[in-house]
């Protein structure tokens, strides 16, 4: 069997014709090229002696011309490695006078040293580079990348960082590191050190790619890309399952606006069509995310409320639901929207819980108007719209002795001075209010006593 088909023991895959491997660690020797009946690795090409590159990399195999590589296999014939002893060394020890002959997968195995960069050179382990710093290990030092012990002293399989002089690291992970960071990222692991730390590598035979790292360059995170695809409801309702998602209608599926880690159909979490957002269970709260509160949700309202604001109360969505389709209906949707753009906003002081209200020849009750809102109180819900919107933001909706006092009240000139009071405040909620007329008042400091009588 000629070298160009010699396959390897139990294995189907073309062996290289220039190491003779069919399997070897593509770390060291590169993928493998297979063309025009040829079959060998990328960097069994780049060492072998008397193997030059053309300048046009489009001739044959990556610009190396196929007689030229026929012919060196042909010289690597004879020649046997000095570390397995099988022929076919085609790399040879570029210092004078040696002969020492090797294949590239067996220069780790013999401590060669081959560098990948510009002319390829390679040598023996008895005239290969080493590290020229002056620093040993500590007792029990580990590698930094695998853990374990990195022995006594500097050594082929033990490097060190020219640098910092403390990173100590095998040659097999350092190797491993360098062919995923690529030369944009690769540096020392402990003090990010590349000025020094890349030239050394390079000079005691790491291979460093010149590329993007391999996790920017590949799919390593293609997965973070992808978007949730189906119905996270406790009981999906679509005939079409989970994973049936449609442009719109009752089977758009809406992602949770806070995670986008769980979806719902429409139809499955009673949502209506103007509903433009949704939050799952997780990121509002258990029970906010359901049916009932999200009726009331919008395109410009979010599906919860935040901390403090009185309208996530069970009591307060009842009222809410039990109220019909109308204006008043309207006002308390705008109030609570003006609610949660601001839930910890300082209420506005009440203007007349420090004296009795001022008896009125229409009306002997107070009405709602002058005792303003409070805490405790919801806002009039069937003032008129201008009354309305300046309600404070701290009330809340639905009192009963409001409500009557309210509708008891007749539309008479007491309730359009309460209104004009009301609108006077909006602008400056928390002004002091001013006296009432017809209250009495101590005489003013700078008024002295009476003059007295002319003299006669």
């Amino acid at each position: 069997m000629s070298v160009g088909k010699e396959k390897a023991p139990d294995s189907m895959e073309q062996a290289c014709m220039l190491c003779r491997r069919a399997e070897a660690d593509p770390d060291i020797c590169g993928h493998k090229l297979q063309k025009q009946g040829l079959c060998v690795h990328v960097f069994c090409l780049f060492f072998a002696n008397e193997l030059f590159q053309q300048r046009v990399k489009e001739v044959g195999l990556m610009g190396f011309l196929p007689e030229d590589i026929r012919r060196t296999v042909e010289r690597a014939a004879q020649k046997h490695c000095f570390v397995c002893g099988e022929s076919g060394a085609a790399i040879t020890c570029r210092e004078t006078g040696c002969d020492r002959s090797f294949h590239l997968p067996c220069a780790v195995e013999g401590g060669c040293v081959t560098q990948f960069l510009y002319q390829y050179r390679s040598f023996c382990w008895e005239h290969r580079p080493e590290q020229a710093v002056e620093a040993a290990p500590e007792e029990n030092t580990t590698c930094l990348i695998c853990l374990d012990l990195v022995g006594d002293r500097k050594s082929y399989g033990t490097m060190v960082c020219p640098a910092c002089k403390h990173a100590w690291f095998h040659r097999g992970c350092i190797q491993g590191q360098a062919v995923r960071a690529g030369i944009s990222c690769f540096q020392c692991p402990l003090c990010r050190d590349r000025d020094a730390f890349l030239p050394e590598m390079l000079t005691v035979g790491i291979r460093i790619p010149f590329r993007l790292p391999s996790w920017e360059s590949g799919h390593a995170y293609a997965a973070l890309g992808e978007r949730h695809s189906r119905c996270d409801a406790s009981e999906c309702l679509c005939p079409g399952g989970r994973e049936r998602a449609e442009e719109e209608g009752p089977w758009q599926l809406l992602l949770c606006c806070s995670c986008a880690a769980e979806g719902t159909h429409r139809r499955c979490s009673y949502l209506r069509n103007s509903t433009a957002s949704w939050e799952c269970d997780s990121c509002a709260g258990l029970g906010t995310a359901s049916s009932a509160s999200s009726e009331l949700a919008g395109p410009s309202t979010p599906q919860h409320w935040q901390p403090g604001s009185s309208c996530s109360s069970p009591a307060l969505q009842g009222s809410l639901r039990s109220t019909g389709p109308g204006p008043e209906r309207a006002r308390d949707r705008s109030r609570l929207q003006r609610r949660a753009q601001n839930p910890y906003s300082r209420p506005r002081r009440r203007r007349e819980s420090s004296r009795a209200p001022a008896p009125s020849a229409e009306s002997s009750t107070p009405s709602a108007a002058e005792l303003g809102p409070s805490h405790g109180s919801p806002a009039p819900g069937a003032s008129s719209p201008s009354t309305g919107s300046q309600l404070p933001s701290g009330a809340s909706c639905g009192s009963p002795v409001l409500e009557s006092g309210r509708s008891s009240s007749p539309p008479g000139p007491d309730r359009m001075r309460n209104r004009s009071r009301l609108r006077r405040r909006a602008p400056d909620p928390y002004s002091r209010p001013g006296r009432r007329r017809g209250t009495s008042r101590a005489p003013s400091p700078s008024a002295g006593p009476d003059p007295p009588p002319p003299a006669q």
